[in-house]
């Protein structure tokens, strides 16, 4: 039999705190070489669909296979990224995680993406929230959609969240963003004119676009700032600029390779190897330096293209819960 579990039953078996654990987990069995981790293919969609402009994709595909080694489950997750879905009241990314027995082969559950996909990238965020700051934090967000909401859930679950300020080119979203997170934290939340009134101040800043071009300038940094950087993934999109990625003290990334690759890194004089690998934050990160600044005056900026390793941590993780809990859908296929 297999479980099938939709959006609102992901949602209801996430719990933050437990996420963070095994996402953390994942970057050290993946950082020490204990998985497989297939290339993630990703393709344009939608060619000739457009009556307008038959020759432009409507977005983009992407494979995500991974396994754990010693893990009962291997998954597989299917996304779609189409940045006009906003504009039809639809998530900007969609995915569905098909979750099979590592022993047989036989699947055991199919359950929505987009939760799962939001609750392990959140956690990016919430570790470098845990391990690169102290005390109360105060957060800027470039980009009001899902994934920015989930990272603030993450940040506050992590530390102690005193402020966040949400810039997004939509103002509507912005204040969407700003009256769901105002009811749920015990912090304040108000919504920037710019994105330069966003990360000014800011402890810690996250951007959460699309963008092909840097969301906010790197003056605007505060000395020691911590930058998160979730949403550029190829090398035709870019939310931070030169002076933000150069003047780091400290870089690090996900997935170093892919990270190298994504428009962030591109624009500037970096390589891969002045990336430094995420896992490295638990332990302080402190044996690599990239820049002219010294590590503890510096701001910190991380880098994220995501890694199907954390899906199938999370994927695995709110099975359990679901088999657990007795939810879901049961279906033979």
């Amino acid at each position: 039999m297999v479980r099938i579990l939709d959006a609102g039953t992901v949602r209801d078996l996430v719990d933050l705190a437990e996420l963070l654990d095994v996402i953390e987990t994942a970057f050290e069995r993946q950082a020490a070489g204990a998985v497989e981790r297939p290339p993630r293919p990703h393709y344009p969609v939608g060619v000739g669909l457009d009556p307008e402009d038959p020759d432009e994709p409507t977005g983009t595909g992407l494979v995500m296979p991974a396994y754990i080694h010693g893990a009962e489950y291997y998954v597989t997750k299917l996304v779609g990224v189409h940045e006009e879905n906003p504009a039809r009241g639809l998530p900007t990314v969609r995915a569905q995680i098909a979750v099979s027995d590592a022993m047989t082969g036989e699947p055991v559950a199919y359950m929505d993406g987009s939760v799962v996909t939001a609750a392990r990238t959140s956690c990016i965020g919430g570790l470098a929230s845990r391990y690169l700051t102290s005390g109360p934090v105060s957060v800027g967000v470039i980009g009001a959609g899902t994934q920015a909401r989930w990272q603030i859930r993450a940040i506050a679950t992590a530390s102690s969240l005193e402020s966040v300020t949400v810039y997004d080119l939509d103002r509507a979203v912005a204040e969407s963003a700003a009256g769901e997170l105002g009811s749920e934290l015990d912090a304040t939340v108000e919504v920037a004119a710019d994105a330069r009134s966003a990360v000014d101040g800011a402890d810690l800043v996250v951007t959460a676009t699309t963008s092909p071009e840097p969301v906010f300038p790197g003056e605007a940094l505060a000395p020691g700032a911590v930058v998160v950087a979730i949403g550029a993934y190829t090398p035709d999109m870019q939310e931070l600029d030169e002076p933000t990625v150069e003047g780091a003290a400290r870089v690090f990334a996900d997935v170093p390779q892919e990270v190298a690759e994504i428009g962030d890194i591109a624009a500037t004089d970096l390589q891969q190897r002045d990336l430094i690998p995420f896992v490295e934050v638990f332990d302080g990160g402190t044996g690599h330096v990239t820049g002219t600044q010294d590590p503890g005056s510096g701001h910190i900026v991380v880098e994220s293209v995501g890694s199907a390793v954390m899906d199938a941590a999370a994927a695995a993780e709110l099975f359990d819960a679901a088999v657990r809990a007795e939810v879901g859908t049961l279906l033979e296929l």
